[in-house]
């Protein structure tokens, strides 16, 4: 799979960009800030319909302008005529994905048609931060796979907001709340509930000894790496729990068991990794589990998703970057997309790589093909 060109119109710094890729390497050289990882993220907009970085879509218009636009066109195979996404947002207005000009009947639909894996110093975020960033983390990852597990996460999600905001209800109204209403709720987020866990567990078993090798090969290590699941639902009956758990959460005017609370725990000899494992450590661990999810990913869809690499050239050690150029060399990689602050680094690390590189200069928003 490729990515043929990327247009931009009001997106981040770009006031327009307009861009004809290789269908191999494809550099973003320039200045910190100059708009570099912009790009990379409008190509995950054209993944992922949303930002890699912002959790607000409107934050991706251009200061002083009412929309952006991304698009582009992705094309599977060389006979493959090609496929056109467009991203968009009006401000005020909902969001708007278009494939080949038509509008999906739900954006959910669009996810895991051109898978891409972002490999970036701050990965090691997912270690070192809570819960919340491994849940979303293991849930895209999932979802690219299995449409089904995002329509019920999107399900239990919308469930989810219903029930929290009549448990805040009860708390504020002197006259009590409709608990009829609560029975419902939990009645139909149960087994959606059920479900995402179940469906986790399984995706573990299956991802665990794939991210165990890359980090083997990765850290020439002798420590052991383990992902566990960490959920009181597997196996358990979640609508008895949520009964149970009823004036705890209307205490706290929230849901405090479900899905929603669980977590991956990453563990090295059986400790932590966030505390236990060495800062080398720690970005070893990250890079395997985005090793892995792109071989997880490229095995099922049938074709390589896009490989981003976000300024990585300054912020791993040699032993690392070397590693990831071998696999790059080895073309287990398809079309690469890098940012880097030195050209001359650049093209030492790449020369001898492939001969399909094309390098853009970046510098306050614009592009230009060196």
């Amino acid at each position: 799979m490729i990515l043929e060109n990327l247009h931009l119109l009001f997106f981040k710094n770009y006031d327009e960009a307009n861009l004809l890729l290789s269908p191999h390497i494809n550099c973003f050289v320039g200045d910190n800030g100059s708009g570099k990882t912009n790009l990379l993220d409008a190509i995950h907009y054209l993944s992922l319909t949303k930002s890699a970085f912002t959790s607000s879509d409107a934050q991706s218009i251009k200061q002083g302008e009412e929309f952006f636009v991304v698009r582009g066109k992705f094309k599977l195979s060389d006979e493959d005529k090609g496929e056109t996404i467009q991203c968009s947002l009006r401000t005020g207005q909902k969001k708007s994905v278009l494939h080949d000009k038509q509008a999906y009947d739900r954006i959910s639909d669009h996810i895991g048609r051109f898978p891409v894996v972002l490999i970036s110093p701050y990965d090691t975020d997912l270690i070192r931060q809570g819960s919340e960033e491994r849940r979303k983390y293991f849930d895209s990852l999932i979802s690219q796979l299995d449409h089904e597990y995002l329509e019920v996460l999107i399900k239990y999600s919308h469930l989810l907001k219903q029930r929290n905001s009549l448990l805040k209800l009860a708390t504020d109204r002197q006259g009590g709340y409709d608990r009829d209403y609560l029975l419902v709720l939990d009645e139909q987020l149960a087994p959606l509930g059920e479900q995402l866990a179940q469906r986790r567990q399984e995706f573990l078993q299956e991802f665990e000894p794939v991210f165990q090798r890359h980090y083997e090969q990765l850290a020439d290590a002798r420590e052991v790496v383990t992902l566990t699941y960490k959920s009181e639902l597997p196996g358990a009956d979640f609508l008895k729990l949520l009964r149970l758990q009823e004036r705890k959460d209307i205490s706290l005017q929230r849901t405090t068991l479900g899905p929603h609370r669980d977590d991956v725990t990453f563990l090295m000899d059986g400790l932590a990794v966030k505390g236990y494992g060495s800062q080398g450590q720690q970005k070893s661990f990250a890079i395997a589990l985005k090793l892995a999810q792109f071989e997880v990913l490229a095995a099922r869809k049938q074709h390589k998703p896009l490989l981003l690499l976000d300024d990585i050239f300054d912020r791993l050690d040699e032993k690392r970057i070397t590693r990831l150029m071998q696999l790059v060399a080895n073309q287990t990689f398809g079309q690469i997309f890098l940012t880097d602050t030195h050209l001359e680094r650049t093209d030492r690390i790449l020369s001898s790589l492939s001969n399909d590189i094309r390098r853009f200069r970046v510098d306050s928003g614009k592009v230009a093909l060196l």
